[in-house]
């Protein structure tokens, strides 16, 4: 296996390393309990990527992303670790989760509406998929999800759910089919966390 990387590659390593050394944040990071200190120096991170054209480095140009090729990643990756960057945290799940699966499955309104939010760093997601019953066991959720007229009801219960409490949106996994088998019958949901009933514990 050739693993040597072409000129091309050099050349994307040499801007991406020159423009991490000129933006990485030197200060420290915010430590302790108050995620939304923390919120606010990883959005400001956030947007500063967007705006060096380094944010969502896997997305389609089409959706604002990079366009990196998994080479270009992974030299991104090793620049990044290399230049003591911010660890990614409260904008992982929006960044990593919710935008490609918005990407693959969303419809055009979905990605037109959310994808510039995730990339600008104007929003925190979270993940709503473990639950008190079944821990990380997803053919065993049992929150459920029906519809009243256009509505989606949910009702159920979930844990787990990191940065719950500074997040605008939540990539909630439900039960719409229980007579599925186990394993199938979950939906992907959409939810925002000022939904009338959400109670963040």
């Amino acid at each position: 296996m050739d693993i040597r990387f072409s000129a091309a590659e050099e050349a994307f390593r040499a801007d991406a390393r020159a423009w991490l050394e000129a933006n990485v944040p030197r200060g420290p990071r915010p430590a302790g309990v108050d995620l939304r200190e923390r919120r606010d120096y990883d959005l400001a991170w956030q947007r500063r990527m967007f705006e060096g054209g380094w944010a969502g480095i896997s997305w389609p140009r089409e959706y604002g992303g990079r366009g990196a090729s998994l080479m270009e990643q992974v030299i991104w990756y090793e620049e990044y670790a290399r230049a003591g960057a911010p660890e990614i945290t409260t904008t992982f799940v929006g960044l990593n989760h919710a935008g490609p699966t918005l990407i693959a499955c969303g419809s055009e309104e979905q990605k037109a509406y959310h994808l510039p939010r995730i990339l600008r760093g104007d929003v925190v997601w979270c993940q709503g998929f473990s639950e008190p019953n079944a821990g990380s066991d997803l053919a065993s959720l049992q929150t459920r999800a029906v519809f009243d007229g256009a509505e989606l009801v949910v009702s159920g219960q979930k844990i787990w759910t990191s940065f719950g409490n500074v997040a605008e949106f939540q990539e909630l996994l439900v039960r719409t089919d229980p007579e599925a088998p186990r394993h199938r019958g979950i939906s992907w949901v959409i939810c925002a966390m000022d939904s009338p009933g959400i109670d963040i514990r």
